[in-house]
Order: C-alpha cells, then structure tokens, then sequence
C-alpha cells in the first residue's frame, strides 16, 4: 500500500491549487504518497508480466501508459520483438523515452483506434488497466494459441467518489468482469481466468482526490476543479471531522486464449 499521513491542516485553496498544478503524465501515482493508500490485489501482476513477457516470442503491450508498469517487468525478460501503444500523446513521449532505450517499439494509436499490426502477430497480448478492451482486435493480432494477460480496472470502481461528487448515478455495466469474459468469449477467446478483487482506497486530504480526479478520468468524466468546487470544499470539511475518505477499487487478473486450430 502506498503511505500515507501528510497534514490535513493546509487550507483547502492551498491543497486544491497544489494538486491543480502538478503534473499527471504517465501512470506513476508517487505524487499521492503520504496522501493516500491503496490497497494492492492479491497476485501481483507485475511479476506475474515478466514470467509471461520471459516465454514469449512477439508480445504488444496495449495502452501502456507512460510504460512504467512493462519496464518494471525487467528488460531481461522481454522477448525479441515487444511493441507497446499508447494514444495520449504525452504518456506516448513519456513512454517513447523509457521503452525504446530497452528495445521496445512504441506506436502512437488511439485507444479506440483498430490496432495497428497484422493479424496473428503476436503471441502475446497484454496490457494494465487499459481505458477500453477490444476483444475483437485483442483476437484478431494474437496468433493462435496465443494469449491474452491483463489487469483491468474492474467494475463499481470508485462508485462512493463519484457518487460524492456526483450525487446519484447510474452504475456502469459494462467494467464488471463477468461481463468483460462473455464479451472474450463473444469474441471467440477462451477465457482462463477472471479473477476480481474489491480493494480499499483512502484519500487523506482533498489535494490527493483532486490529483487523482484529473489524472483518472473515468471517475468523474466531466471534472474540473472550478465546475466541482462546492464539493470539493465538503469533502475537505469532512476529511477534516472524521479523518480519510474511503472508496473502493476493483481489479480483475484477466487471461484468455486464443484458440489453435484442430
């Protein structure tokens, strides 16, 4: 979990314009340390990453973020050819920097882009907390036999953050990971396994949820800071009567399999 405990007794406009300021590229969450905890999921992915990148042949890493996560797999483990994407462009200059130095290709394509490569070239397919699954193009760049292994944000993620600022809302479906192996299976991959975990997430003071807010923005899609101030001094009121705001995270372990022939 990360650390936590830095004062809660700054004045919220001196928290609020801290965290409005400071940068969000790539997908390193250190700004939040001593601001907020974590809860990690039980498997590891990381470790898990690098025995997978280490038997590969051909892998893609899609929407690899600033390419913090693939890096911190180890260098020695990746297979001959490594590709990763990325489609916001300062994680893919981020992410251009730290992966080519260790051989990795880095291709700026759209999240929402068909992806980029042949079909069937690469036995692996991986990709941590990606914003959209394509199964279908997930399918159709596997070679078969080939495999798919993510971590994906799982559903109902921060439901009780966005319900403080947004008040009543309609859940989305679509994240949950029984939902997620139908929609492989739809696209004509096996699934392995689907494993989900609900985890605590605590914010102790509103700079860190404001920090966070603007660099994971599915969690309120229409954030600013100006647009949601009222509410950000309520919670800053309330983190200081009863301490750290707690919200819960989900994480999927997800593992399919594209089928070989017969």
């Amino acid at each position: 979990m990360l650390a936590m405990d830095r004062s809660t007794h700054r004045t919220f406009d001196a928290l609020v314009d801290e965290a409005a300021a400071a940068p969000v590229e790539g997908w390193d969450f250190g700004w939040l340390d001593g601001r907020a905890t974590e809860q990690r999921p039980s498997w590891g992915y990381q470790r898990l990453l690098g025995e997978r990148l280490a038997a590969a042949s051909a892998a893609l890493d899609v929407q690899t973020g600033g390419g913090e996560v693939l890096a911190g797999a180890g260098a020695a483990n990746f297979p001959p050819t490594l590709a990763a994407t990325e489609g916001w462009p300062p994680n893919a200059a981020r992410a251009t920097r730290l992966l080519h130095p260790l051989g990795a290709l880095l291709v700026t394509s759209p999240e929402d882009a068909p992806l980029p490569f042949a079909d069937g070239a690469f036995d692996l397919v991986t990709s941590r907390h990606p914003a959209r699954v394509d199964f279908p193009e997930i399918a159709r760049v596997l070679a078969p036999g080939g495999t798919y292994f993510a971590q994906h944000v799982g559903g109902r993620t921060n439901v009780e953050l966005s319900a403080f600022l947004l008040g009543p809302f309609a859940v989305p479906t679509a994240r949950e990971h029984e939902v997620e192996a139908a929609q492989a299976r739809a696209a004509g991959l096996e699934v392995v396994q689907c494993r989900n975990e609900r985890l605590r997430l605590e914010f102790s003071d509103v700079g860190a949820v404001v920090w966070f807010l603007r660099k994971v923005v599915w969690t309120v899609p229409d954030f600013t800071v100006d647009r949601y101030r009222g509410r950000l001094r309520d919670l800053h009121e309330l983190i200081g009567r009863e301490g750290p705001f707690v919200s819960t995270m989900s994480r999927t372990l997800f593992e399919a399999r594209k089928p070989a022939p017969r």
